[in-house]
Parts: C-alpha cells; structure tokens; sequence
C-alpha cells in the first residue's frame, strides 16, 4: 500500500490513497506473493527471533546441559521480514493452528527443522538432547520424526527431527518412540492452553494458596511455654528455653537488640511489643522451619542498602572482582542480582525456613523490610513496611529469593521495590496495597505466578514489572494508578485480565508473547497500551479502552489482530453499524484517523466516509497490509466492565447498543 500524500484543504483532512497487491486466492484466502522466487535457504539460529524458550530455561539449560542441543523449526513466511525459530516442533504446531495465524504472518514458504542424522546424539538424564557440535537443517517435509521417546524439552515431550528413516529408526530402537512423518506431526494434539484453561489454573492457585495460609495461620495458635520478662529476661534465653512448636510470648514494652530463632517456635508479641535493633545489621533472624514472628514491630534497622549501581538502569553491579556493566557476562549476572538483592539489612531475615509465618508484623526502615531466602512454603500477611523516601537510598519492602510462597494483605510503602521476587515458581502475591516506589511488584526469573487484587500507585518507574522472559504468570484483578508504566509483562503464556489501569503515562507495555489479555480497564492514561512484542502470538479481547490520550501504540512488529472468537474490544470513539454486540466497522487504534475518533471533533464523520470505510475493510483482510498497526476486527459495541463504567460515572461515553452479556470488573 502507498499513501501518497495527505493534504490539507481548508482545515480539512483529504487523503488520497493508492493500493497495489498481487492477490492469490479461493479458499485459502488472499496474501501478498512472489510467484517466481525460489525458497530461502536457512540460517543461523542466532538470526531468527525465537520462540517457546524462556531466558531462564536457557540459562538453566546452560548449567545442567552445557551440550543441549534442542529440536528447533525455523520458518519464512510470506508477510514476515525475518524467519521464526521455534524451539520444539509441537510449539511451531500449537502456534500455526492460532486463530489470525495465517493473517498475520501469512504463509509458509520454508521450513526447516533440525537434522540429528550424523550427530553423536545422546539424552542426558532429564531427557534433553545433546550433541557434541551444531546439527544442520532439512526441509520439514523431507524429514522424518521420533514421537514418543524419552526425549524432553524444558516444556515436556519432544519430536525428533532426522533427515533419514534408517537415523530414526536408530535412536527409537534405543530410546523408545515411533517414527512419524511431517503432517503427522503437525496433526498431533498439542497442549495449547485456551483462556478457560488459564482461568481454571488461576483458580486453582488460589486454593492452593488458600490452604497454604490456613496451614500457618495454625502456627499462631501453639500454647504458650515461655513469657519474656517472667520466665526469662531476654528474648533469645526464651527462645532458646522454648520445646518446639510452642509460643514465646512477648509481653507489651521495648526490647532491645538482635533476635535468632533457630528453632520451631513463635514468637508473639502483645500490647505494642517492638523490638529495636541497634542500627546496625538485621534484627531479626529466622532459620527453622515452621517458626512464626507475628504481632510485633521492629525498628532499629542497619543502613546497607543496594545502592545506586543496582537502582539504576539495573546494572546490578556489586561484586568488586567485576569493574563494570560491560565486563559482566551472563553467567555473572543472575548471581550478582541475587548477592545484590538478597544482601543487605533488614527487619526480618528468614534464611533457609522453609514454612514460616511473619503476620501482624509493623516494619520501619532505611532497608530492607523482608528478606524470604530459600525459604518456600512461607506466609506473609498482614504487614506493614514503611521503607525509605528515597529508593536509591533504600531497599525491597519484601523480597521473595528462591521463596515461593503467599504474600497477602499487607502495605508496602516506600523503597526500591515494594514486592520483588526471585526464581519464586508459583508465589502467590494478593491484597496487599503498595505505594511510592521504584516499582511495585518486580518480578525476575519467576515463572507461574498469581498476582491478584493488589492496589498500586505512584510508582517512580513501573507499577507491575515482570521481566527476564518467565511463562505462565497471572496478573488478575489489580489496580494500578499514577506510575510512568503502570504494567509490563515480558515471557510467554501468560494471563493478563480483569485489571484496571488508570491514570498512568503509559498504561501496558506489551513484551509477553502466546498470551490472553482480557477483561482488562485502560482508562485516562496517555497511552493505553503499547505493542512491542515483535511477535504477533497474544489474544487481546474483551478490554475496555476509554479517555486515553491514545488509546494503543506501536513499538514495534508486524500486523496485529485483536479480536478472538469473533468479538474484540471497546474502543471508545469507534463508530459504525452495528449488530447489537460488535461495530461492522474495523477499528485501528494506531491509525492516525482511528486513533483521533475519540478526541476530535469532525472525525466520526471522516471515519464514515465510504471510501475510507472501504479501504478499512480492504486492509483488514489482507495480511501485511498493516506493518506495525493493530487492528481489531469486530471492535465491541458496549463496555465489557459495565459495573466500572457505572460506579465512575462514565455511562456517557457508552455507545447505544443492544445490551449483551458481559462482565463486571472487580475493580
């Protein structure tokens, strides 16, 4: 397409437009071609963009199999400036069956999978295969295919690729499986998870989490064995004195100095009982498991702190041997960050604890709040950290290393990060409120996570910040308000729904790729969202979009469609006949016509002029047509959240439409 010139004529908009393609078509529809070239050869892994691998299953690939050697596609397409590399031939599978797929990539036309032919192949004891070099590459269709072995990748079960029948017959007779052929594999279910699929796991996380609270919750009901101050004059003589699996009780006063519990006991205070460091140090320690610190306050907190070369830009530069940024390889970053993070001082350390309890526990500090470290299994409820002004100067409200667990109800103010985690699989971050930090919630190397229902505003940087490439998170239910980012999601198969992003420079930055946005509020933000993922691979559905500066930008990429099942979103602003549940118009948020609809007066009508409606209709169905737009097909005629709509009082912007069943937000 070529716009050729956009002219103004007395204050008004006249766009002339010139639309050239090559149309191939019938039933497989219509797609842009070069009839005569001949297919791309293949290239080097490290020239594709990658899919189905996480940052950190590759750097634990790296430690377990230094000699990995995983099945991978790589496959041009027709609308695409540059090949994708699968990691696993059912992954290019679950991907090529997607809805809007073929739209907007367009078609295959090559397709390469890894030769094990010829290859010293071996499978280490987790099944992972493993070579001494680099296998080469054979068309997909002239390969052959080991189904059922004992091969796995991070993500469960592999295909094998071999350029000969005799090579794969070889590796089944010694590790099990069938041969198969190329459409075989491409017809063999694949565990692709639909958006019921990703409610029910976030369901059933909250059960799990449910019963992990009522587990520890039970620590606070141990019998009473030792009083300070009565049965002993220091806390730790009443610790050390306690039988396990009772209470040291802490009567109502000031106790000064550090606190071990290295035993499985609780310490429970009441009346106002604080304990007060000397400002120098951690004050409190906890290294059994199933012990509890509940109902104190402690304060009295040391001063070190991460510092600036953590804060910043995260460079997370603390290890003396190593000079700067530059010089630090991949294999030195994680471990610096984990130094960096876990290190310093706090109110309350728990190392090593596996199913401890903090509760009702009030925190002051220049540092860190809460340090969990390899401590999985332990709850934190019912907090109160109140941290630093400044975050260059201070440290996490809460930090969850190698800790999963549940965080609930509990405020963090204050600090560099509010929440951060740390190769936490599966913790559970919910109801808590958390304000006027570097970000909120910080989450790094942490894949399966439920965030849900938390409150969070007014963070320097990020509200909700899940980053270095994790899989399967939820992010449900929250609130984020009046930060610059409220919510950036990096990884892979994620749940992103039913929160609402108000009042924020931007509103959601789009890194994660293969996942479900929907139910989601963006409202009164600059921009709304913002695609950056160069991959298309997300359903994004079933979202309100309303008095946003700009409601979507794009960073990057290619065609995206965001409509799934046939329904899109609500786009206030968009215009067109309608059939009482979605706008016969497309809508284009990043169009400089669509995006305006909304805030400028007289664009409804250009929108309605016919040959623009046409063309609309025309870019739509052709896939490449939109570079770096998105586009929403069937755009709802009615809010999603209606209940939000109403409690704010903003029914004025809905359009008039036959009402349908929707939703209401729980925000």
């Amino acid at each position: 397409m070529h716009m050729d010139s956009i002219k103004s004529i007395g204050g008004r908009t006249a766009l002339f437009v010139l639309v050239g393609v090559a149309l191939v078509g019938g039933s497989i529809g219509l797609f842009v071609v070069d009839v005569g070239s001949a297919p791309p050869e293949p290239v080097d892994s490290e020239e594709t963009v990658s899919v189905g691998l996480t940052l950190a299953d590759e750097l634990r690939l790296e430690d377990a199999a230094p000699n990995a050697s995983l099945p991978r596609v790589q496959v041009f397409y027709s609308q695409y400036p540059f090949p994708i590399g699968y990691y696993g031939i059912e992954s290019f599978a679950a991907k090529q069956r997607q809805p809007y797929h073929k739209d907007q990539f367009g078609y295959p036309t090559a397709a390469y999978v890894t030769d094990y032919t010829g290859q010293s192949l071996e499978l280490t004891d987790d099944g992972i295969p493993s070579t001494d070099g680099s296998p080469g590459w054979v068309p997909a269709e002239d390969a052959v295919y080991v189904a059922g072995s004992a091969a796995r990748t991070p993500d469960g079960p592999a295909l094998l690729p071999f350029s000969t029948r005799d090579a794969a017959r070889s590796f089944a007779a010694e590790h099990g499986g069938r041969v198969i052929d190329w459409q075989t594999a491409l017809d063999r279910p694949t565990e692709s998870e639909p958006a019921t699929a990703l409610r029910e796991r976030v369901e059933t996380q909250r059960r799990e989490a449910n019963e992990t609270v009522a587990s520890r919750t039970r620590l606070r009901e141990r019998p009473v064995s030792v009083v300070v101050g009565e049965d002993e004059s220091t806390v730790n003589e009443a610790i050390e004195s306690a039988p396990p699996n009772t209470t040291v009780l802490l009567p109502g006063g000031t106790y000064r100095g550090r606190v071990q519990i290295d035993r499985p006991v609780t310490l429970r205070g009441v009346d106002d009982s604080r304990i007060v460091g000397d400002g120098n140090g951690t004050v409190v320690v906890v290294r059994s498991p199933r012990a509890a610190v509940v109902d104190v306050n402690v304060s009295g907190v040391g001063n070190a702190v991460p510092g600036g070369a953590a804060t910043d830009d995260h460079n997370h530069v603390n290890n003396p041997s190593h000079d700067s940024a530059d010089t630090i390889g991949d294999e030195y970053w994680d471990e610096d960050i984990e130094e960096t993070y876990a290190g310093g001082d706090t109110a309350i350390a728990v190392e090593t604890a596996r199913d401890a309890l903090v509760s009702g526990v009030g925190i002051d500090t220049d540092a860190a709040g809460i340090i969990l470290y390899e401590s999985p299994g332990t709850v934190v409820r019912d907090v109160h950290v109140v941290g630093n002004e400044s975050y260059r100067n201070g440290h996490m409200g809460l930090v969850a290393m190698r800790s999963p667990g549940v965080v609930e109800d509990s405020t963090f103010v204050g600090g560099l990060d509010g929440i951060y985690t740390h190769r936490s699989d599966g913790i559970v971050v919910r109801n808590n409120e958390i304000y006027d930090n570097r970000m909120g919630i910080h989450l790094m190397f942490t894949s399966g996570s439920v965030l849900r229902n938390n409150t969070v505003s007014g963070q320097e940087y990020t509200g909700i910040h899940v980053m270095t490439g994790p899989q399967r998170n939820a992010v449900v239910g929250n609130r984020i308000t009046e930060t610059v980012t409220a919510l950036v999601v990096g990884g892979s198969e994620s749940y992103i729904a039913d929160n609402v992003i108000l009042d924020n420079n931007l509103g959601f930055q789009i890194d994660v790729v293969g996942s479900i946005v929907e139910g989601n509020v963006f409202a009164d933000n600059r921009a709304g969202a913002e695609a950056r993922a160069q991959l298309p691979t997300n359903r994004v559905f079933d979202n309100d979009f309303v008095a946003n500066e700009q409601h979507v930008r794009s960073a990057n990429g290619r065609l995206r469609i965001w409509t799934y099942d046939g329904g899109g979103n609500y786009w206030e602003g968009a215009t067109g006949r309608t059939d009482g549940t979605v706008i016969r118009r497309t809508y284009t948020p990043t169009d400089p016509v669509d995006g305006r609809l909304h805030r400028t007066d007289g664009t409804a009508a250009l929108a309605r002029a016919p040959a623009l409606d046409a063309l609309a209709g025309f870019q739509g169905s052709v896939p490449g047509m939109r570079a770096d737009e998105v586009i929403d097909t069937a755009p709802l005629c009615e809010p999603v959240n209606e209940g939000w709509f109403e409690r704010t009082g903003r029914t004025d912007t809905e359009p008039v439409c036959a009402s349908g069943t929707r939703r209401s937000a729980g925000q």
